[in-house]
């Protein structure tokens, strides 16, 4: 069973592909797995409207940031904003409000 579908979002894309290819493979693996299980420890929610894909993968913290457009009863889907590789504890603001001006901008443009 599926509880959400992922799309990626220009700059979460474009993250991506600076990854090499087997990092980006575990990303995805991640994001899939999240998709299905709705593990919180691969997708956690950070404030009111902003979750992040977890994946730890040879010593680094990538996140992929996101949001959840729920389009109607049946179809819900999850927008990844952004990414970036982790290098403290907690998350950094920036990142959240890059993620916040991605979400505005998409919910103004639909």
């Amino acid at each position: 069973m599926q509880f959400f579908e992922t799309i990626f979002l220009e700059e979460a894309d474009e993250f991506m592909q600076t990854l090499d290819k087997k990092t980006r493979q575990k990303v995805m693996y991640n994001v899939r797995v999240a998709e299905q299980t709705n593990d919180p420890g691969l997708f956690k929610k950070l404030n009111d409207n902003i979750w992040e894909f977890r994946t730890k993968f040879l010593g680094q913290q990538i996140r992929i940031l996101a949001f959840w457009d729920k389009k109607n009863k049946v179809e819900t889907l999850v927008l990844a904003t952004n990414g970036f590789i982790k290098k403290t504890s907690k998350t950094p603001k920036s990142e959240i409000e890059r993620a916040e001006r991605i979400r505005s901008d998409y919910f103004n443009n639909k």
